[in-house]
Formats: structure tokens, C-alpha cells, sequence
């Protein structure tokens, strides 16, 4: 059922992608805007920069393509005014009634049907395209955690959010919105303790524990 990774060479429109989570870090998108805007200057032309950044899709009942990766490129792209993107098929479930559909996409964890308060929806509540993913500073903060050294990078899908659902259980949102250099020092303390060991790629309590 699953196939090998291959590029589909005629991007898709980038609206028409169908995502599998709720809520993306809208300080991580736009930190992905950046980016993109500061190699926008660069020779390689926009086509070419879309072929390295390709989107990872399931084929999905209707031929729909639900995002399994990146789902804050494919905003940060939307927000920047790209209209299509180049796509991977990872797996054709296209055969697969619509109600198995998503019981195999939990099955193989490609699908989070959490919201930005960490609460679990109906496969029905996902928003139909990336602009309808809401923001999650949780999910920011574990991004920024991340890239700061706080763990490591792990295959778990879903990784980042089970961080964020960590810190959320831990700090307020208002005091993350307020405050995020501070709630950054505070989310590096807590991913140094051993309550966090459970975790995907967590790097141990800090030296003086």
C-alpha cells in the first residue's frame, strides 16, 4: 500500500492540501518566512527552491493530498504568497472508505487531532486547508526549545507537539505570549529534569541535578 517517496513533478495548488493536525507555532512559520525571503535573492529560481522544500502527502480518499510533515512550510509558504508546491506521496490509501481512512492515518501516527489547549477533536474538526491551521505558542516553544539545544531531534512523529503538550501542562499561555525569551529559560529548566525523561529525545537532567 505504502510507496516509495517520489516527487510528483506538476506541483499542486497549495490550497488544495488537506492537513492532519489542528494547530501549527505561528512564531515557526514565521521564522520560515524569513528564511525563505532571505534565499530569495539567491540565483536558484522559485521552482527550483520549491523542488528542495517538497511537501510529504498521503493520497488520500477523492485523490485528496493530506499533509503528514511540514506543515509549517506549507503555511509559511501560503503566507508568502505561493500558490503551488511540489509534493512527495509517502502512501496511495486512495482505495480506503473515508471513515478506515483515518483510522489507518491514526494507526501510523499521521494524524494529531489536537488543539492549541492540547484537546483531543473529531477527524471531522480538522481545518480543510493550511490556512485554517490556528496558532499554538506552545507549539513555538517547543520549536525554539529544540533549536536551542533543549532536546534532540527525534523521528517520533508528532514529536514537537508532545513537548508542547509538556510545557503546557507546566507554564500559562498568558505568561508564554507575555514573556517568550523568559518562558524559553523556563521551558529549557523543565526540559532538563527528569520529569521530561519520558520524552522523545530528551538530553538528560542538567549537571548540577
Amino acid at each position: 500500500m505504502a510507496n516509495p517517496r517520489e516527487p510528483l513533478l506538476h506541483p499542486i495548488p497549495i490550497l488544495s492540501l488537506r492537513p492532519t493536525q489542528m494547530t501549527v507555532g505561528l512564531r515557526e512559520v514565521e521564522e520560515k518566512r524569513r528564511r525563505w525571503r532571505a534565499h530569495a535573492s539567491k540565483k536558484k529560481k522559485e521552482g527550483e527552491r520549491l523542488a528542495e522544500h517538497m511537501i510529504p502527502v498521503v493520497l488520500g480518499p477523492g485523490k485528496r493530498h493530506y499533509v503528514v510533515d511540514h506543515h509549517h512550510l506549507a503555511r509559511a509558504l501560503h503566507e508568502e504568497g505561493i500558490k503551488d508546491v511540489a509534493i512527495t506521496v509517502i502512501a496511495d490509501l486512495s482505495m480506503v472508505d473515508r471513515d478506515a481512512f483515518w483510522v489507518v492515518l491514526d494507526s501510523r501516527r499521521w494524524v494529531y487531532p489536537y488543539d492549541a489547549k492540547g484537546e483531543r477533536h473529531h477527524f471531522k474538526d480538522l481545518p480543510k486547508t493550511v490556512a485554517g491551521l490556528k496558532d499554538d505558542p506552545f507549539r513555538s516553544l517547543a520549536g525554539e526549545l529544540r533549536r536551542i539545544g533543549g532536546y534532540a531531534k527525534d523521528t517520533t512523529p508528532f514529536s514537537e507537539f508532545l513537548w508542547a503538550d509538556f510545557l503546557r501542562r507546566r507554564l500559562s499561555r498568558k505568561a508564554v505570549e507575555a514573556d517568550f525569551e523568559k518562558a524559553i529559560e523556563r521551558s529549557l529548566a523543565l526540559a532538563k529534569s527528569k520529569d521530561a525523561i519520558y520524552l522523545p529525545g530528551w538530553c538528560g537532567p542538567a549537571a548540577d541535578d
